[in-house]
């Protein structure tokens, strides 16, 4: 099976980001960036799948030549060959027309045709959820968004969506993108060795040219609003305890 595994380089989510106060923008100066979260869940899943029916994986990053350094990530902890798209993009229409174009020329510099495209379902530093099914809309083939497991069918794949309930078992013919969610097991971690031998590969370039113009544009940026010290009831009962947060609430005019 070939597989395309799509990532972004993103900040560090686990990092306090603060405003730079000269140019209004979040300052990530200090923040080392990092493969997205939900990205290396759609890399385990697929390396998963790649190990359960063999098969060849292939990395996808668009973003400036910096973002190496996530595709290396990858080809240390199951990914085969690695590409970066250096055309400029600023949004997710312009995002998904890029890795469109990318995935053909991919597939003919490798010679290949993709039979599956994994996307995180988001990622951490916007969060929009849009960019899989948009690049499934391109390629003009179905789409299976919050996967938490895959399988191999015959003639296709399937899969275990994520609902409010629980899940749903979705069954889709090849080829096809895949969003995938948080899995009930966790990434695996590279090895020194794994990490020397993913330095020895090559890491493809690739400009794809004309991607289609961005329709957002960020007006401005703010700091979530700070949370406001809550009031502690210490009374001498619970019953007294509860009394006061009652009468406190109708005062509010919570009820």
């Amino acid at each position: 099976m070939e597989i395309l595994v799509c990532i972004k380089q993103v900040p560090d989510d686990s990092v306090n980001v603060k405003m730079n106060p000269a140019t209004g923008a979040p300052d990530l100066s200090n923040i080392t960036p990092i493969v997205n979260a939900f990205d290396t869940y759609a890399l385990e899943m697929a390396t998963r799948l790649k190990e359960a029916v063999g098969g060849t994986i292939t990395v996808v990053c668009v973003g400036p030549d910096k973002a190496k350094d996530a595709i290396k990530t990858c080809l240390a902890v199951g990914a085969s060959n690695g590409f970066i798209v250096k055309d400029e993009v600023t949004d997710t229409i312009s995002t998904a027309d890029a890795l469109a174009k990318a995935v053909a020329k991919i597939e003919e510099a490798q010679g290949v045709k993709f039979d599956l495209i994994f996307c995180g379902k988001e990622t951490t530093d916007c969060a929009s959820g849009q960019v899989g099914t948009m690049l499934a809309a391109n390629l003009d083939v179905p789409v299976i968004p919050n996967l938490v497991d895959i399988e191999a069918i015959d003639g296709g794949i399937s899969a275990k969506q994520e609902t409010e309930e629980g899940y749903n078992v979705v069954e889709a013919a090849t080829p096809c993108v895949v969003t995938v969610t948080k899995p009930a097991y966790d990434p695996r971690y590279p090895t020194i060795k794994s990490k020397m031998a993913a330095r020895k590969i090559p890491i493809g370039e690739l400009e794809v040219g004309g991607v289609a113009a961005a329709a957002v544009s960020v007006v401005a940026n703010a700091e979530p609003p700070k949370k406001e010290a809550g009031i502690k009831i210490q009374e001498e009962t619970i019953g007294d305890s509860m009394a006061k947060a009652i009468a406190m609430m109708k005062e509010a005019k919570v009820f």
